[in-house]
């Protein structure tokens, strides 16, 4: 199936989203759907699925112009959308989540699970995928719930594939196994379209490529036709020749030590290092424990047994309100559920771990409040209207900066970034690299957690490598490259 959208206009009230789109989506050919945050992705996709009515344009299915008034009219049409967000009952198994929507029922009526789970087990042999089917969703993995999407969606046998952020959250080999999916789509002549900010993975598996920028399409392509440099300067407006900024830190003094921490659970002692204004950047494949590692480092988790050395003198960390005393703050994996309050104000969220400093008396003054956050989100560029709005109405890198701004407000000495740029645009990511520079010139002692080597190799003055819940090995900038980090990811040497 052919999808030409063309002309597509979106307002919502006053804001114009989306202004003369076009896109042509070809059968066979994976397509990459790029540009920064607010751009107008997925609003675009929203249209094409019947979630929004685009104001202006037309779309065509194989020269017949088609419109959809919901995503289960899109479905029934063959075009199916897996968004960022998975939507998954944790309560259900993977199996009664795969037919949900299409479940099998026998001649009286009743379920037919007999029915459900041999053909799924069929799908599953013919994709090369083992899945727990009678596991509740809530006890997998991200990646086995992503595969269950997949799956759903081959039983309705699609036409056009609309992956959001696909790899966000997954392993290695949950995404070498995406791929090899995508590839049999291809094959049986789906049209796939592929929403990432991972440049390696668009041009790896991308045919061609749609840029946005602020509601406009700026370029569609073959990918062959494109480079990464022109990819960016298309998103941002502006080319970024480096980048990854330049380390003009040179860190100082240790001003943590770790020996011998035991996060509970399965892990050896933890022992390392962290110097005043140095990033050390801790790498690992996913599951290898690096965030458990960090939860129980800022006392969300127990400790079984070590010592933690703060400036020279020995603390006990065994809460977070310990370590945001001792000058430690943490900014989680998951924004949305641990970074933030959603329904709060941008204002608000920037607040709320330092009311107590900004309000020395038991009057909340808001006009010190609102001067505090205007500050501080003027300091990270969010772009927002009004420091009033909700921090849901952000995008994901503008939610990612009033995370930062929310502990930088408490002027901690050490930072703990568990995947700082995760989901987010390239232009936001440089806005933050720039700031996590700006921090360690300052003092600051950044501990920054990534799944994304490039950008380990790219912003680390060193580099401690996890695997299997112990220190694999950490490695100078000057020594690391792709194969020695991922050796030691690995459990080689």
């Amino acid at each position: 199936m052919e999808i030409v959208m063309t002309g597509i206009a979106k307002s919502f009230g006053t804001n114009e989203v989306l202004k003369d789109v076009n896109i042509c989506l070809k059968p066979g050919r994976v397509h990459a759907l790029m540009g920064e945050n607010g751009a107008g992705k997925s609003t675009l996709m929203n249209i094409l699925t019947g979630l929004h009515q685009a104001d202006k344009g037309h779309i065509t299915a194989d020269g017949k112009e088609i419109r959809f008034h919901s995503p289960h009219e899109a479905e029934d049409y063959g075009i199916t959308f897996i968004h960022q967000e998975l939507n998954i009952w944790p309560n259900l198994s993977l199996l009664e989540n795969l037919y949900m929507m299409r479940p099998k029922r026998s001649r009286w009526g009743t379920l037919d699970k007999a029915s459900m789970r041999r053909e799924a087990k069929q799908r599953c042999q013919e994709l090369g995928i083992d899945l727990p089917l009678d596991n509740e969703a809530g006890d997998c993995s991200v990646g086995q719930q992503q595969m269950i999407e997949i799956l759903r969606i081959l039983m309705v046998n699609a036409k056009v594939v609309i992956m959001d952020e696909p790899t966000a959250a997954l392993t290695e080999r949950e995404t070498a196994t995406l791929f090899r999916i995508m590839r049999q789509l291809k094959a049986k002549n789906v049209a796939i379209v592929y929403i990432s900010h991972r440049m390696e993975e668009v041009f790896s598996e991308c045919d061609d490529i749609t840029i946005m920028r602020d509601g406009h399409t700026i370029r569609s392509c073959p990918i062959s036709d494109i480079s990464a440099n022109e990819v960016v300067k298309d998103m941002v407006g502006r080319a970024i020749d480096d980048f990854y900024p330049e380390r003009t830190t040179t860190p100082g003094q240790t001003v943590l030590a770790v020996n011998n921490l035991e996060p509970q659970g399965h892990f050896k002692p933890i022992s390392f290092t962290l110097r005043k204004g140095e990033i050390l950047g801790v790498a690992g494949l996913m599951g290898a424990g690096r965030t458990e590692i960090m939860r129980a480092l800022f006392g969300l988790d127990k400790q079984e047994g070590g010592t933690i050395t703060l400036n020279g003198k020995t603390i006990t960390l065994h809460s977070p309100s310990e370590a945001i005393k001792a000058g430690i703050a943490f900014i989680t994996e998951d924004r949305k559920s641990e970074g933030l309050l959603l329904d709060f104000s941008i204002a608000q969220n920037i607040t709320l771990p330092t009311l107590e400093r900004i309000c020395d008396s038991p009057i909340m003054k808001q006009s010190r409040l609102w001067d505090f956050a205007k500050k501080l989100s003027d300091k990270l560029h969010v772009k927002t209207q009004s420091i009033s709005l909700p921090v849901s109405a952000l995008s994901g890198g503008n939610q990612q900066k009033v995370v930062i701004a929310k502990w930088i407000g408490l002027s901690p000495s050490i930072i703990i970034m568990d995947e700082p740029t995760r989901g987010i645009d390239i232009g936001a990511k440089r806005d933050i690299y720039d700031l996590i520079n700006t921090l360690t010139d300052q003092g600051v002692s950044i501990i920054m957690v990534s799944s994304e080597l490039p950008e380990v190799l790219g912003m680390s003055d060193r580099i401690m490598v996890i695997h299997e819940g112990a220190v694999a090995g950490i490695v100078d900038r000057k020594d690391a490259t792709p194969e020695s980090i991922m050796s030691l990811a690995t459990g080689g040497e």
